[in-house]
Order: structure tokens, then C-alpha cells, then sequence
């Protein structure tokens, strides 16, 4: 069976990209503590925003999906899943507002991921929520001509239990290691969890809310603000990369951690990066908020849509930012893409 052992991230060698963007990261961090104590407000319109894009985006990585507008009244719980896909976005909604309101009292155990599992599928009416596989299961992916073949075998469902204890233990006592990056050790555990597999469904979705869980727990509450699972999304191609690289060889315990560790530190990177950039536009109070949202389209690099301004400047209502983009459009500034919803604006 896979052994768990962390001891390895004590000995410092790693690649000098993985060294230098933790330590980019650890100084974003702390510039964004600094701003949260003293700009309450902002972040509180921030973190709104990022919930909903983040339970919209984990879900539809695996493919569940609905209209924007559903998902809100989900989240704002002023509607019930009225179908499959929503009762698993409010199952999804459920767990991580557990996260977001009490990771700094719930421990990193077996009860605390059957929890969260439970959670998370209670509305699909999955009878299997909250409970380890019962039988093995294998990832499959798709060549070009269409045929199916087995890229990974995760552990067997009667090893399960044992390799999740051993999983969570090797976790706490690395976690114990004050030489231990914790930026290092996070994506190595949830690599390992996504290669055990241990649950019939949910996987996935399972290891973003533990992202989360590790993250916050450790100081690095980005995911609050700006969604680690829509930087995810946005990138999903490079992440399974990633992933499959990093799982090759997993159950001979000769795997690299590497390229998950990249993924995994990168995406928080762009995370910080992101919070950095919104909240700059949006405390810009020495402007008004038509030069505001000016500035957020004439500075995009890609043709950007209403919604989008509306989530980078919160404080803004979509009307105004209708109002401004209209006039933007008529003075020849900026050109549209698309009709209707999917209309985007770039800058001509």
C-alpha cells in the first residue's frame, strides 16, 4: 500500500521557481492582512462575489451546471434546487460556507472530510454521502478516436479507510514540522487525496473544499476574496496536466509531487495577484466610479463583459455600469463582442 511520509520537505531542495514564488506569496500575503484591517468594508463586497463565483466554478469543472442567475438565488438560498445540478451546487454551497465561517475551530480529521462530504451531497439524496467507497474505482480518459482507457487506479476501496488515517496522520505530523513549508506541504496532501479517491463521487469538488480548509487554517485566506476555484477553472487544462503528471507512478510511491506543487502555488499566486489588482480599482476612491469603470475596460487585455466589471468593482451597481459602457461605446472608445448576455467590450 502507498506510504505517507512529508519528512521529505524538510530537506530544502527544491526547485528555485518553487522557493521564490512562496516567498512571493508569504509577501502578498501580508500586504493583504494589512489592507483587510483596515478596509473592512471592501472586503466584505469582495468576499460575496468570490462565493458565488467559487460554488459556480468548482461545480462546473466536473460538469454540473446552471444559469448565473440560478446560482445566486442558490447561494442566497432564496430559491431550492429545483434539479439534480442544483441540489448539488447548494450541497456544495452548504460546505463551503461551513469552511468560511468556522475552519479556525474544525480539525483537520476523518470526521471533519465525512463531514464535509456529507454536507456536500445531502441534497442529491446520494446515500453514499458521507461514506468512503465501497468498491474500487479507476479514472478513465478519452483519446482522439474516442476509445476509453484506464489513466489511474486510486486505492482500493477495502484499503481506504487505513490509507486515509495514514493520509491525515502523516499531515499532522508534518504540519508540526516548523521546518516544513506549509505552501509545500498543503498541495502534497491533496494530491494524495486525490489519488486515493475516496469516495464513489465528489472527489474533486472534495479536495477544493480541503484546499481551502488547509489554506485558511494556515493563514492563507485568499480564497475568501478572490475564488481558488474559478483560477482553477480559468486554467483547468494546465491543472490536469498537472495532476496526471504528478499522480504517474503514485502507487509505487515513485511519483514527483512537482508539477502539482506548481499548479497548486501558482494558482494561489494568481489568486493574490487578482485581490492585488480588484482592490486597487475598487479603493481608487479618489475617482469617480464612471473613470472607474472606464479604466477597468480600457486596461483589460481581453475583451471583458458587464458581469465581470460588476465582480472586479462591487461597490458599482450594473445599471451604472451599463450607463457608462453605453457612452463608452457611443464616443467610439470601445467596440462590442457578442449579443446580449455574452456581449463582451474591448477597447478599440
Amino acid at each position: 500500500m502507498r506510504k505517507f511520509d512529508y519528512s521529505f520537505l524538510d530537506n530544502g531542495l527544491f526547485p528555485a521557481n518553487l522557493i521564490n514564488i512562496t516567498g512571493v506569496i508569504y509577501s502578498l500575503k501580508t500586504g493583504s492582512e494589512i489592507r483587510k484591517e483596515e478596509f473592512e468594508k471592501i472586503f466584505t463586497e469582495l468576499e460575496k462575489v468570490a462565493k458565488v463565483q467559487s460554488i459556480k466554478s468548482s461545480n462546473a469543472i466536473e460538469g454540473i451546471v446552471t444559469s448565473d442567475e440560478r446560482i445566486k438565488e442558490i447561494v442566497n438560498k432564496s430559491s431550492k434546487p429545483l434539479n439534480h445540478n442544483e441540489a448539488e451546487i447548494a450541497g456544495y454551497r452548504d460546505a463551503l460556507n461551513a469552511i468560511h465561517l468556522n475552519y479556525e475551530l474544525i480539525e483537520f480529521n476523518e470526521n471533519t472530510i465525512l463531514r464535509l462530504h456529507e454536507m456536500m451531497m445531502s441534497y442529491s439524496g446520494d446515500k453514499y454521502g458521507g461514506k468512503y467507497k465501497d468498491e474500487d474505482n479507476v479514472i478513465l480518459e478519452i483519446d482522439n478516436k474516442g476509445n476509453r482507457k484506464v489513466r489511474f487506479r486510486p486505492t482500493a476501496a477495502s484499503e481506504t479507510p487505513q490509507a486515509m488515517e495514514q493520509l491525515i496522520l502523516a499531515y499532522l505530523d508534518a504540519r508540526d514540522n516548523s521546518n516544513i513549508n506549509k505552501l509545500l506541504l498543503i498541495p502534497c496532501v491533496i494530491l494524495d487525496f486525490l489519488c486515493i479517491h475516496p469516495f464513489k463521487d465528489g472527489n474533486g469538488r472534495m479536495s477544493r473544499l480541503l484546499s481551502l480548509l488547509l489554506l485558511y487554517k494556515n493563514g492563507f485566506d485568499v480564497g475568501k476574496y478572490i475564488s481558488f476555484e474559478e483560477q482553477i477553472n480559468k486554467n483547468k487544462g494546465y491543472y490536469y496536466e498537472a495532476l496526471k503528471e504528478a499522480s504517474t507512478n503514485w502507487e509505487k510511491n515513485e511519483n514527483s509531487y512537482i508539477p502539482y506543487i506548481e499548479n497548486f502555488l501558482t494558482t494561489l499566486y494568481m489568486c493574490y495577484k487578482e485581490l492585488d489588482k480588484r482592490f486597487n480599482v475598487v479603493n481608487s476612491n479618489k475617482i469617480t466610479k464612471k473613470a472607474r469603470i472606464e479604466a477597468t475596460v480600457l486596461n483589460s487585455l481581453t475583451a471583458i463583459s458587464k458581469s465581470e466589471i460588476c465582480e472586479i468593482l462591487p461597490d458599482v451597481s450594473p445599471t451604472t455600469v451599463e450607463a457608462v459602457l453605453g457612452k463608452m461605446v457611443k464616443e467610439g472608445l470601445i467596440e462590442t463582442i457578442g449579443n446580449g448576455r455574452s456581449t463582451k467590450y474591448r477597447k478599440i
